[in-house]
């Protein structure tokens, strides 16, 4: 079983096969300070390749996802004697790491929204599978506000909302509510407050946990690299991912739970 992480800045919840990750630092609200980045890579890190972990739920607490990056942290930092262009790079490229890495979890990720996901923030949204907002979650990409790049996020955002929206989105720094995500192409799920996370968090792990791990994962990569092969290497690469699951124990066990008209082993 995974050893999960000592953290301050988030908390952890594993029950289940389910994994809750909770940005617990609303007096910063929820910024991805050094502290809660490196926290939450680390645990990402020791999950990554336990298919006893089925899913992954990320939330804020106290009203608020995540306001993006730690403002006052690059100020103090890159604004003074250390603030070097190689430092600069270095700590740019540490962000796109973590919200790679979010986007190629073997696991599902689940994000629950509710209050403020700006910058950043709304950049690991991007990175998830499924999100489900609250009518009162506030996104914007204020980057080029502040004179700066949505640079590592913009991937995803575009991965998310589409060229033309994101392009959109990322220029104007435009501001929407949970209850236009939806019409965005970024909510899956929109509720009245954040108590009707429950249901639909329930309901999705439900069907999560009759899928098989290892498919999941494999189905993941899958989708993922759709965009970047030609379809000769599309082909291949999907033929690939196929065989591997059908000569596995789990393809194995699924094709006997399907003849002998039982649940699969993995089925909860």
């Amino acid at each position: 079983m995974t050893s999960l992480p000592a953290t301050n800045s988030i908390i952890l919840s594993l029950e289940h096969g389910w994994l809750t990750i909770a940005f617990n630092r609303p007096d910063n609200r929820n910024a991805l300070s050094e502290e809660l980045a490196g926290e939450l890579t680390s645990t990402l890190e020791a999950v990554h390749g336990d298919r006893s972990v089925r899913g992954i739920t990320l939330r804020g607490n106290g009203g608020v996802f995540c306001a993006g990056g730690d403002l006052k942290s690059f100020k103090s930092n890159f604004h003074g004697d250390a603030g070097t262009q190689n430092a600069v790079i270095a700590s740019n490229k540490a962000g796109g790491a973590l919200f790679a890495l979010i986007n190629t979890m073997p696991q599902v990720v689940l994000v629950l929204v509710d209050g403020p996901a700006i910058a950043g923030g709304l950049g690991m949204v991007c990175c998830a599978d499924i999100v489900a907002v609250t009518n009162q979650a506030k996104f914007s990409l204020t980057e080029t506000q502040l004179g700066i790049a949505p640079a590592q996020i913009a991937p995803y955002v575009v991965q998310r909302f589409g060229l033309n929206t994101a392009r959109r989105l990322m220029l104007t720094g435009a501001r929407f509510t949970g209850a236009e995500a939806v019409g965005y192409g970024l909510a899956d799920f929109v509720v009245d407050d954040a108590t009707g996370f429950d249901a639909i968090e329930a309901e999705i792990r439900n069907s999560v946990m009759r899928c098989a791990p290892n498919a999941n994962a494999v189905t993941k990569e899958i989708v993922l690299a759709t965009p970047h092969l030609s379809v000769d290497d599309m082909q291949n690469f999907a033929a690939k991912g196929f065989a591997k699951c059908m000569m596995s124990e789990e393809g194995k066990e699924g094709m006997a739970s399907f003849a002998e008209k039982r649940k699969p082993s993995w089925a909860t």
